[in-house]
């Protein structure tokens, strides 16, 4: 109840002194959450994975070994002179001095052999200082994965939030007007994607890093906006509808698409890069443009038609009969096209096109408001105080090292680029 009762005050300050609420929001989640003063429950504020693995633990780590190659290659590290550190003994490896050999997936490793396999019998990598370290990282990234497939209540309903919110926009887009700033918003949205990449891999060479992967690897994390941030600030400048307001919308969208193709290209510079690689997301742009389509010349029709079938049984209620129709359909939509496109990159996609299906029917809008309006503003709130503020890994931002390369990185990659790119905004540009 307290950290429900401090979100809902830190949004009525912000509200009085006439600033956006998103700050104090993510404060109280940082100081009342996990990483503070831990007022939420474990069971609640962690997800299962996070509570019950432990990566530092021989046990967890030999879980990982045992799942073979396919996340760390016993043999490419023996292959590599890299099972131990240099000038280690193989016995101060990761299965200690148990036996000079393991059997991992039916197959036998001599861990103590000295002589090296040619290289191209060597079908795995070996990136880590040694078999340990990658046993340990990939436990990590194991239980990341989980736990974003798998999220604790208050993450779920934080993101449900977001996807409420982006539909909401959506029933907000003007196609009259896409075609004005749709020009603009692309300008925006390329040079908003690209800028920060280059900034940021250059600011990484700067601090030290290598430009691949590690300054790349930056320079693609800063290039999405944030949809969620920037669509709470639209709706509290009451500004969805202006020019600027579509604009910011549907670069923000581009961007997103932009992203995440990027994305997929960086993770894949490692791998076999193939068709199959950008499958998903081709299928996803296909689709999209589908249902842009539709929503233009399918569903005004459709609507129209399937409401002229039902009769109107509560012409003097208060949510009539056509009204529970719309409202069914639009769920039906919302949810469908979110499941379509998160198999093809991110669920954000299909929220945002789901309310455009609906944005040439007015009352539409109002219909959706009626009903989650009381829903969709707190689950917003729990996305910034929660979704957002327990991510934030503070043990590692606290630090002067950290502290200050992120200002830096913060100021000038990730912000900077971004406000550039407003000179393609016209006369909104100073807005």
């Amino acid at each position: 109840g307290g950290f429900f009762i401090a979100l809902w005050l830190a949004g009525r300050v912000s509200k009085k002194i006439g600033v956006s609420s998103i700050l104090a929001e993510v404060a109280v989640g940082i100081i009342l959450g996990p990483g503070l003063l831990r007022l939420i429950p474990r069971e609640l504020s962690e997800c299962f994975y996070e509570r019950t693995v432990n990566c530092n633990s021989w046990a967890e780590q030999r879980n990982i070994a045992e799942k073979g190659p396919d996340y760390c290659d016993l043999q490419a590290y023996l292959d590599k002179n890299k099972y131990v550190k240099s000038n280690a003994k193989w016995s101060d490896g990761f299965f200690g001095n148990r036996s000079s050999s393991v059997t991992l997936d039916d197959r036998t490793y001599m861990l103590n052999r000295s002589s090296r396999r040619l290289a191209s019998s060597n079908a795995g990598k070996a990136d880590y200082d040694d078999y340990k370290t990658c046993l340990k990282e990939q436990c990590g990234l194991e239980l990341a994965t989980n736990c974003a497939l798998y999220p604790d209540v208050f993450t779920l309903i934080g993101h449900t939030g977001v996807a409420l919110m982006i539909f909401e926009s959506g029933m907000h887009f003007d196609f009259g007007q896409a075609k004005t700033v749709g020009p603009s918003a692309c300008l925006v949205a390329v040079f908003g994607t690209f800028l920060p990449i280059a900034a940021g891999t250059g600011l990484s060479v700067a601090f030290g890093f290598p430009a691949y992967p590690e300054g790349l690897s930056v320079g693609v994390s800063l290039a999405p906006t944030s949809v969620g941030i920037a669509l709470k600030l639209l709706y509290e400048a009451a500004a969805l509808e202006t020019f600027f307001g579509q604009a910011v919308m549907t670069a923000a969208f581009v961007d997103d698409v932009l992203s995440l193709i990027l994305f997929s290209v960086l993770f894949s510079l490692q791998g076999s890069l193939t068709f199959l690689t950008f499958l998903p997301l081709i299928l996803g742009c296909v689709f999209m443009g589908v249902a842009i389509v539709m929503a233009v010349l399918f569903w005004p029709k459709a609507i129209n038609f399937l409401l002229s079938k039902i009769k109107e049984t509560k012409p003097n209620g208060k949510m009539k009969r056509h009204d529970e129709v719309l409202f069914f359909l639009m769920l039906v939509v919302f949810i469908a096209y979110a499941q379509i496109t998160h198999l093809c990159g991110t669920h954000l996609w299909g929220c945002f096109i789901a309310g455009m299906s609906f944005a040439h029917r007015h009352e539409a809008h109002h219909i959706w408001v009626r009903q989650v309006k009381r829903v969709t503003p707190w689950f917003i709130r729990i996305f910034f105080a929660a979704t957002l503020a327990w991510a934030i890994p503070l043990e590692q931002l606290f630090s002067w090292e950290a502290f200050g390369m992120g200002s830096l990185m913060g100021i000038g990659p990730c912000i900077l680029t971004k406000v550039i790119c407003a000179c393609f905004m016209g006369e909104a540009r100073w807005v």
